[in-house]
């Protein structure tokens, strides 16, 4: 019986070395499967399942379409109809614009036209300039500063042309007689010479009287200019001094007026 016990025994530990050595063949041949066959591994579980072929051709041509967009027209390939047509658009919006230019070099010449005229009206008849006077200085003070400045300062002091006619024509014999350091022999000699006088007829007469009146017709026409070149070529002018102080005044202020509608009318200047 003991012989029988033992041999059962060794017979049943051989049978568990046995079944160990063929699981651990096993287990050998199926990593060794699984390493080289990809499908095995999918059956199994162990690999992620290969994606859909359907969606494969379908997702290529929308990835392709997204990343390679479809070239659109260049704009340098636009037809000669096209080039034409914009030429065209171009070349009115230039005559536009020129003319949008023109009328507002044109309404901004007929504004500062408008305040000189105002102006000269103002100074002849002896009125202040009131808000002419800011409008002058932002019209023309930054071009004509001085003339500007003398019109305001005339304005401020008028000297009207109907009040140097009259002065002149009270200064009529302080005139002729001659200045204040004129002697008797001096003044003898200028009558003398007022009794006969012998001169070119192409030439005007150079006579005290003569110089008076024609004068005194420069000024009543409004010459203020040649009026005061004949009366500083009479004997009496240093008796006059007063009124040819008015009378340059007069004259700065209304070439200051000529000076400011001259550039109105003209075109402002390009930039």
């Amino acid at each position: 019986m003991t012989t029988a016990g033992t041999r059962s025994g060794m017979g049943w530990g051989a049978r568990v070395l046995i079944a160990l050595a063929l699981i651990l063949v096993g287990a050998a041949a199926a990593t060794w499967g699984l390493a080289r066959s990809e499908q095995a591994a999918r059956l199994l579980g162990v690999a992620p399942p290969a994606p859909a072929t359907g969606s494969l051709v379908r997702a290529t041509p929308l990835d392709s379409h997204r990343s390679s967009p479809e070239p659109g027209p260049s704009p340098d390939s636009a037809s000669p109809a096209d080039e034409a047509r914009i030429a065209q658009l171009e070349e009115r919006l230039a005559r536009v614009e020129n003319a949008s230019q023109r009328a507002a070099g044109s309404a901004g010449r007929a504004d500062s036209l408008l305040i000189a005229v105002a102006a000269r009206r103002a100074i002849d008849r002896g009125v202040a300039l009131g808000f002419l006077e800011r409008l002058l200085v932002d019209r023309f003070g930054t071009s004509h500063q001085r003339a500007i400045a003398t019109i305001v300062t005339g304005a401020r002091e008028p000297v009207l042309l109907n009040a140097l006619i009259a002065d002149y024509e009270m200064l009529g014999s302080q005139l002729r007689r001659g200045g204040p350091g004129d002697g008797w022999w001096a003044g003898f000699k200028r009558e003398l010479g007022s009794i006969v006088t012998v001169h070119s007829a192409r030439r005007p007469a150079t006579t005290p009287d003569v110089r008076f009146e024609r004068a005194l017709r420069r000024l009543q026409a409004g010459d203020v200019d040649q009026a005061l070149t004949e009366t500083m070529r009479m004997p009496g002018a240093a008796n006059a001094g007063p009124w040819i102080d008015d009378a340059r005044r007069y004259i700065a202020v209304h070439r200051a007026l000529d000076e400011i509608e001259a550039a109105a009318l003209m075109p402002p200047r390009a930039a």
